[in-house]
């Protein structure tokens, strides 16, 4: 359980700050930002909530448990596997979490039409929002295959996958939340020229 008691600790004043690990890093380090990131995404997911009406309970519930997979991830990408004892066990994403997102993904797109466009980010206000955490968890993404291609400290298979999922099943969100209202916005390629 955490125990937050005082929310500032001037630890991190000069630029660097703690991985679960206890190690210090720049605050500008590859792994801070691809968990930082996560965070961001989780923060949009929180907005796309916001705006889902009652319509959207079952993707609200799915985005609920998301948001918490996400603490899960940042978590996993704070404590980089060294291989050394830590004297815990540390938080890691699971094959489980991202089986559970492919079944939500494979739910909402049943009833869903194929596509014959790509999508436009838009349509009703929480497809958008919906739209906006999917792009956050593809730089989320990018950051953490850099990560895992430069970094000596693993970045486990089950995180990697779950962040790709994500992005996949935020964009069938945002069709399902557009298939219950007026529709998908489709791509008319050169439609302005």
């Amino acid at each position: 359980m955490v125990v937050l008691s005082r929310i500032y600790t001037r630890t991190g004043d000069q630029g660097s700050t703690s991985l679960g690990s206890g190690e210090r890093r720049p605050k500008f380090d590859l792994r801070v930002s691809a968990y930082g990131t996560v965070d961001e995404a989780n923060a949009a997911i929180g907005l796309a909530r916001l705006t889902a009406g009652s319509e959207s309970q079952v993707i609200d519930e799915m985005l609920l448990r998301i948001q918490n997979d996400l603490f899960d991830l940042g978590a996993d990408l704070c404590t980089p596997d060294t291989g050394t004892d830590l004297g815990y066990e540390p938080l890691r994403i699971v094959e489980s979490q991202v089986e559970r997102l492919e079944k939500e993904i494979d739910q909402l797109n049943a009833d869903l039409e194929p596509l014959r466009s790509f999508v436009l980010p838009g349509g009703t206000a929480t497809a958008a929002a919906l739209h906006l955490a999917r792009t956050i968890s593809r730089r989320a993404e990018r950051l953490m295959v850099e990560l895992a291609a430069n970094e000596p400290d693993k970045v486990g298979d089950p995180a990697l996958k779950y962040i790709n999922r994500l992005s996949d099943f935020l964009f069938v969100a945002s069709r399902a939340v557009n298939n219950s209202a007026s529709g998908d916005v489709l791509w008319t390629p050169g439609k302005n020229r």
